[in-house]
């Protein structure tokens, strides 16, 4: 076992404070740090003690005769035993910095690390191909649902993964017997036409030139062979440059594609100028280390049948997958946790649905790499009412965040979110990321057809619970047979309002993020935990009168 990490005690931290350089006091201009900044190698020393003002004598006696103003997150569970994210606030802190400062770094399991703590729920309304791609290029992630055939799931992995990348060690390539007609093609199929050309149309082989759309615009006669059409003179990369050196390169060369060649001219990888610009308008997008292609998660089951379905997720790379079920603690899971991590050691595997740290323990046994946090608690979810099992969602993210801690695992609050606030208040009780089904439906991203209702524009969403989704497939995630005659529903069918493009939407969300880190006087999620462990981030309790208080109130809307 894991020992908890030890942290000082505030005066000892105060007093590491006082030592330090008044260049470490200074806050950065603002809009000078990205957005998103990644904070390496902070100080140990969390910035909400470095930049604390100093008193003088009188009003600091003065306020710590007044007592503590507030309550600390354990003394808040005791006075409101099942808490919900309704229940309580976050106390004001100390500004020393601007929103720009602020660095929502984190991580969603053991190995992967986001700049953006947003995850999408693996539902088949909410989390296909194109809401995937959307929330790891604004630095989240997205969790491909499996209510699908193993093929449907792979292919929306693959476009994804095949979406941006660094160097392209696999791209499409063909012969020099190939036709014109096989470029128009592919450009009709796949979207793109810029194909290398090599003696054996394969990948390692001998470089002959390279065919662009330019090439064929003119050209009439479909069976015309692509080496009467491709450009030969093709600029090149050698094999061992960096990314850095072969994007430059292909700035200063104006070209499309440039291909890397080995000292044989042989064909060894390829770089697109779309990727360069996805890299320039994304700058805090989630990618692979090594590939730089876009990071996405895949959910399976726990069925025998669903261990083909891993196989076919890890052969697209996949880079996390999410264990789907309702009630997590089982054997079945278990066991699927330990085949995943025997069979592929590299993918990352986040178990769940749990409430409880006892549940939670059993998974981190198998070899969890991050938990999934949350049980009837969604706004279509009727688990609790038909089942009479679950747990009040703030309150199961602290204790199972608490515990989880002691073994690094990070863990997702999943369910509930139904407003920027509620990420924030998931996070401060010991989430390092938030997973969002409702919140997404409805963007344009999100899968199905827009339609209208008095005047609305919405799109379908539904449990996975649900009667139509167990239909097509959903009902193994409680571990019910397909064969079961009766089903019990623990979801709805519903519809949630358009919400437009997630490329609007999400930032919107991320700066309400860093707004509110910054009214709470914490400049990164990491300072957010350590706070609220220290006892120097405070909460308050909500009366159902404070909570319409706290809503829009005493004024008649009216829509512009």
């Amino acid at each position: 076992m894991q020992s908890v990490p030890a942290f000082p005690p505030t005066m000892s931290l105060e007093d590491q404070a006082a030592a330090d350089s008044k260049k470490d006091k200074e806050s950065p201009a603002f809009g000078h740090i990205p957005f998103s900044p990644v904070r390496k190698g902070a100080s140990g020393v969390p910035g909400y003690i470095k930049n604390k003002p100093k008193l003088s004598e009188a009003l600091q006696s003065a306020l710590e005769e007044h007592g503590f103003d507030g309550f600390r997150i354990e003394e808040l569970l005791k006075a409101e035993p099942g808490l919900t994210y309704d229940d309580f606030l976050l106390l004001p802190g100390h500004i020393y910095f601007s929103p720009q400062d602020v660095s929502t770094s984190t991580r969603i399991s053991r190995n992967i690390r986001l700049k953006c703590p947003f995850v999408s729920s693996p539902m088949d309304t909410v989390s296909e191909g194109a809401l995937a791609v959307a929330l790891a290029l604004q630095g989240g992630i997205g969790i491909i649902h499996y209510n699908c055939t193993i093929e449907e799931q792979a292919r929306m992995v693959r476009s994804v993964k095949r979406y941006k990348n660094g160097f392209i060690t696999d791209p499409l390539v063909m012969g020099p017997n190939s036709k014109v007609r096989d470029i128009r093609t592919i450009k009709q199929e796949r979207g793109f036409s810029g194909i290398p050309i090599t003696d054996t149309g394969k990948i390692g082989g001998q470089l002959l030139g390279l065919v662009c759309t330019r090439d064929i615009d003119f050209v009439g006669d479909e069976d015309m062979s692509v080496t009467e059409v491709m450009t030969r003179d093709v600029i090149v990369a050698k094999e061992g440059c960096t990314l850095s050196q072969a994007n430059e390169l292909m700035k200063s060369s104006k070209k499309g594609k440039l291909p890397i060649v080995n000292e044989k001219g042989q064909l060894v990888a390829l770089i697109s100028r779309t990727d360069l610009l996805k890299n320039r308008d994304y700058p805090n997008c989630s990618v692979d280390k090594t590939s730089k292609q876009l990071l996405c998660g895949a959910a399976v089951g726990t069925r025998e049948s669903d261990k083909a379905r891993v196989a076919a997720l890890a052969a697209e790379h996949v880079d996390v997958i999410v264990i789907d079920s309702a009630q997590g603690d089982s054997t079945f899971q278990a066991d699927m946790i330990r085949f995943i991590k025997a069979t592929y050691p590299h993918i990352d595997v986040v178990g769940g649905n749990v409430v409880t740290a006892r549940q939670a323990a059993n998974l981190i046994q198998a070899g969890a790499d991050g938990l999934r946090v949350g049980m009837g608690v969604g706004s279509i979810c009727t688990t609790q009412e038909v089942m009479a099992c679950g747990r009040p969602q703030a309150v199961s993210v602290y204790q199972v965040a608490r515990f989880a801690r002691r073994f690094d695992i990070p863990i997702m609050a999943d369910g509930g979110i139904r407003s920027p606030g509620h990420i924030m208040k998931a996070l401060s009780l010991g989430a390092s990321c938030v997973m969002m089904g409702s919140m997404l439906a409805g963007s344009h991203e999100a899968p199905g057809e827009y339609f209208y209702r008095d005047g609305v524009r919405y799109k379908k969403y539904r449990g996975m619970g649900s009667k139509e989704a167990m239909e097509k497939g959903s009902s193994t995630r409680y571990l019910m047979s397909s064969k079961d005659a009766i089903k019990v529903e623990q979801g709805v069918s519903g519809a949630v309002t358009d919400k437009g493009s997630l490329h609007y939407f999400l930032p919107h969300l991320h700066m309400c993020l860093k707004q509110a880190l910054q009214d709470v006087g914490v400049v990164s999620l990491e300072e957010l935990h350590q706070g609220v462990r220290d006892g120097a981030v405070f909460f308050e309790k909500r009366t159902s009168a404070a909570q319409s208080e706290g809503r829009v109130h005493t004024v008649q809307h009216v829509s512009s």
